[in-house]
């Protein structure tokens, strides 16, 4: 059985952290210098990460080669599954001509695209991540966008701006409960944590993403809306977080702030429409339709909320969970030995895929699809069409989202990740931070905030308790953190893509303009951590 050793490089840290960072490096230069497409920035990152297991880690060829082939597994389902079948209920709306009805719907409410955004981006999308989460929300939210008139680069950037605030709860809580289970923390003071430092940023998130997708002008216009938006979702954010628990928080936080931006605007309207960069305003008439006809448009858009949120309860989980199928990965289960400070004591690394093809949120999804066909009466031949173009349209975003887990996977296997995470965990009194921006690291890794408090959760506890901290807060920090990370993460960048059909040259410029607000995102939530920890800890469980 391998071992695992954290300091490869010459018994030292840091210099085996610099050692350790080369792919993420790689990463970035290929983004944001070169302006690579994604996959070819993805496939980069595998090879210098497959390079550095076996050369700088002595990890054997065999095991290095099952992780890379572990991550893509779970690159492609369960999440390129969810992305498909979501792109897939998009098309069909745009290919039957729906789309256009509910285009004109949304136009009746409001035609100002600040206003569309805050309604579809914000509060929609995380409905839908509260719901199912796992790119979901990215993909339904630009595409919609995007079939308003946005600009494919714009739809994307709002889309994955706004993606933020919800995502320490999504997919009912899943970030949560993973991090409670790691950890061994108590799940409602982890919930109440997360609560308090992600609030006020969700108060702020739907207020930032106006102004930096329209400047100050756009914002001042509609400052009413986008503080309505923010205050209702961050106060039932805090709220439900701490007393309710974290199931439900991003669903009701969700629900409460469209309802309180429809009600809103049966009062009031913008003085002026101050378009947002690329979108020209709406000038012509919009047409009158039948209830019965804007119904049926939105039709697969509301079986996609039924499906995703019965998915997401407990006594239908539990029995779709019966089909789930658990894969001992082949060459990598209990092949490898953790050893400390990431564990308490030395022990086997679980390598376990999950196939659990009934209760993945893709088949919800594929289910409202499917049974939209058949509501929207489209024939056999058309519903091909459209599955074959999805298909086309997503192979290259799909191969990203598996070399990007691939990276993962084997960056965390080899120990990488966790010399990473250690040269976090030795900034001392900076630790409450760093460990925010460790929670971020993790996530833009993996494309999940699950996957980094799985990755992390442990290590910020071992921290913690180590320098005096509280350890509670600190995991928490870790999936706030991580939050911000989605935005850049390749997973997500390359879904919201594929979603707005955007030009495979624009994916650099997307990264590069969302990389400066992730890491300003990020950094204030490691101040709010940093604040909690030593100013007023009496605020935090």
């Amino acid at each position: 059985m391998w071992q695992q050793t954290y300091t490869p490089v010459a018994g030292n840290l840091f210099l085996s952290a610099l050692v350790a960072a080369i792919p993420i490096i790689a990463l970035f230069y290929a983004l944001a210098i070169r302006r690579m497409s994604s996959w070819q920035a993805s496939l980069i990152g595998v090879v210098s990460a497959e390079l550095l297991a076996v050369l700088v880690y002595r990890m054997p060829i065999v095991v290095s080669l099952s992780a890379v082939a572990y991550g893509a597994a779970f690159g492609l389902f369960p999440i390129g599954w969810v992305v498909y079948w979501a792109i897939v209920l998009y098309r069909l709306t745009v290919d039957t001509g729906k789309f256009v009805l509910v285009k004109e719907s949304l136009g009746r409410l409001t035609t100002d695209s600040r206003l569309q955004a805050l309604l579809i981006a914000f509060a929609f999308g995380a409905f839908i991540e509260g719901a199912a989460g796992f790119g979901t929300p990215v993909a339904v939210a630009s595409a919609m966008l995007a079939g308003l008139g946005f600009s494919p680069f714009n739809a994307a950037a709002v889309c994955l701006l706004a993606n933020t605030a919800p995502v320490a709860f999504g997919s009912i809580g899943i970030p949560v409960i993973t991090l409670s289970g790691v950890t061994g923390l108590p799940v409602q003071m982890i919930s109440s944590d997360v609560g308090r430092i992600c609030a006020p940023v969700s108060l702020f998130i739907p207020a930032y993403l106006i102004l930096v997708m329209g400047g100050w002008r756009a914002l001042k216009a509609v400052f009413p809306a986008a503080f309505v938006c923010g205050f209702t979702f961050a106060g039932t954010q805090l709220l439900v977080s701490n007393t309710l628990g974290f199931a439900l928080t991003d669903i009701l936080g969700s629900v409460a702030s469209m309802i309180a931006l429809v009600i809103l605007l049966r009062f009031w309207k913008p003085k002026q429409i101050v378009e947002m960069e690329g979108r020209s305003p709406t000038k012509a008439a919009i047409p009158h339709h039948t209830p019965a006809e804007v119904f049926a448009a939105w039709s697969p858009y509301l079986l996609l909320v039924v499906f995703v949120v019965l998915w997401g309860t407990t006594a239908v989980k539990n029995r779709l969970d019966a089909f789930t199928i658990l894969i001992r990965w082949p060459a990598l289960h209990n092949q490898i030995m953790r050893m400390p400070p990431t564990v308490a004591k030395a022990s086997p690394y679980a390598a376990v895929y999950t196939f659990n093809w009934l209760p993945a949120a893709g088949t919800a999804c594929m289910l409202a699809a499917l049974l939209s066909t058949l509501v929207l009466r489209i024939p056999l031949r058309q519903t091909a069409r459209s599955l074959v173009a999805a298909g086309k349209q997503l192979f290259l975003p799909l191969l990203t989202i598996a070399a990007v887990l691939a990276l993962a996977f084997l960056m965390n296997y080899c120990g990488a990740t966790t010399t990473l995470g250690l040269a976090f965990a030795a900034t001392g009194v900076f630790f409450p931070f760093f460990s925010s921006v460790l929670g971020w690291l993790g996530v833009f890794l993996t494309g999940s905030d699950t996957a980094s408090n799985a990755l992390f959760g442990s290590l910020q506890v071992v921290t913690a308790n180590r320098l005096g901290l509280n350890p509670v807060l600190m995991a928490a920090s870790n999936s706030s953190g991580g939050v911000m990370g989605k935005m850049i993460s390749l997973q997500s960048i390359c879904v919201a893509a594929a979603a707005t059909e955007m030009k495979s040259a624009d994916e650099a410029k997307l990264f590069r303009f969302t990389l400066r607000h992730s890491i300003l995102l990020a950094s204030v939530i490691g101040l709010i951590t940093f604040f909690y920890a030593y100013l007023l800890p009496s605020w935090v469980k």
